[in-house]
């Protein structure tokens, strides 16, 4: 067997700043008309120095922005997420391969939780008669009152009201059941195990800077400012 270099784990307990651990929760709901809900969750322990520090509105965006990039990285690069003033499409290379595509987030910031919402548009992916329907939220919570060194917040993503196209595009309605099995063992389950390792990769506490900026110190002072013109 070959031997660990320590220097290599050394290192690696030097990068993982946070202990992440995956709450079990269903995996997916199915409604009546075929809609799909589906949540991932995980409590993420880390100094409480380290919170407050990245408590903030921005570090929110930086949340979502890593969140994409993470689906790039395990990608591979072959899915690729780009930005518009009012969207947010996942493709498959480039366009037109539009798998997902998302209107602008919107983001809801309180003093022990925060929450990034993109509502669902359209794409290969979604069945017609869910476009304009449904959403993607990621969510952080934090205890109101942590005590100690150390705190744990909950940090959730979640799809909600989602129409898969492999469980109601393409087969007709006697068929429903096994697009819904099909969807299960395939998109289903490789959104769980991909989102479960993004929680999992918290553990560092590395969170990309946004793309777009909208919710630095500078840009919300900005927007303040103009607010009051």
């Amino acid at each position: 067997m070959r031997e660990r270099d320590p220097r290599r784990l050394l290192a690696r307990r030097r990068e993982i700043r946070a202990r992440v651990q995956i709450v079990d929760a269903p995996h997916a709901e199915s409604g009546p008309d075929g809609s799909v809900t589906s949540m991932q969750v995980a409590d993420v322990t880390l100094p409480a120095s380290e919170l407050e520090r990245m408590w903030t509105p921005e570090y929110l965006e930086r949340l979502a922005r890593t969140y994409w990039l993470f689906l790039t990285r395990v990608s591979l690069g072959l899915l690729r997420v780009l930005y518009t003033p009012t969207s947010r499409e996942v493709v498959l290379i480039r366009r037109p391969f539009r798998l997902l595509t998302f209107r602008a987030p919107l983001y809801d910031v309180q003093r022990n939780r925060g929450s990034v919402i993109w509502p669902i548009d359209r794409g290969i992916l979604v069945a017609p008669n869910g476009r304009g329907r449904g959403f993607l939220r990621l969510s952080v919570r934090r205890p109101g009152t942590p005590r100690g060194e150390l705190v744990t917040i909950r940090v959730s993503s979640e799809v909600a009201n989602f129409y898969p196209a492999i469980a109601a595009g393409w087969l007709p309605s006697s068929l429903a059941r096994v697009g819904a099995f099909l969807y299960r063992v395939t998109q289903l389950r490789v959104h769980v195990i991909v989102t479960n390792a993004f929680l999992r990769s918290l553990a560092r506490l590395e969170l990309d800077p946004s793309v777009v900026g909208a919710l630095t110190p500078e840009a919300l002072e900005e927007a303040a400012a103009a607010a009051r013109e």
